[in-house]
């Protein structure tokens, strides 16, 4: 199960929505958290779901910048992208630790929100573009489903092409 920062994430995030008055749903589901499995357990296209991946990102020798890029569930994070979006020297996939430690949350179920001030999320057009949106809740067992819309004005993202395009 989750530890308890997991659920105090969950909390956080349900405490958000509440205070906002934005329409959403939770789903209940077996434990699941990768991204094809639970879009089948919550029965939508995985194009539907928000895929939520921390990066670490090198604008230069001094500045590191860590990043939370959320693309649809059925694409990749486009790291050259997410690079010449910061003019970065590198970008890299962040390691489990610093991951769970800065979303606060185990993966897969890394929220589309960021609650840690040096945690910059930013989202592909097509994620705020949709009229449903899926992640899991901070928990394995539990989904949420919001407008793409909700989740833009809530999460305040930067919005940039940040996906690869769909494998075929």
């Amino acid at each position: 199960m989750p530890g308890d920062n997991a659920y105090d994430t969950y909390d956080r995030l349900i405490s958000l929505l509440d205070a906002s008055s934005v329409d959403y749903r939770l789903i209940d589901h077996a434990p699941e958290g990768t991204t094809d499995a639970v879009c089948a357990l919550r029965g939508h296209p995985a194009s539907e779901a928000a895929k939520c991946i921390v990066l670490r990102v090198k604008v230069d020798r001094r500045t590191t910048r860590n990043v939370l890029a959320v693309v649809p569930g059925d694409r990749r994070v486009d790291l050259d992208a997410i690079r010449a979006l910061y003019a970065a020297r590198y970008v890299g996939f962040s390691d489990a630790e610093t991951a769970e430690r800065l979303a606060r949350a185990i993966p897969g179920t890394v929220l589309p929100f960021s609650f840690d001030p040096v945690l910059e999320v930013v989202a592909d057009p097509d994620v705020v573009a949709r009229p449903r949106l899926y992640f899991n809740a901070a928990r394995l067992d539990r989904s949420l489903c919001l407008s793409g819309g909700d989740y833009e004005r809530l999460a305040k993202p930067r919005v940039a092409p940040t996906a690869g395009p769909v494998p075929e």
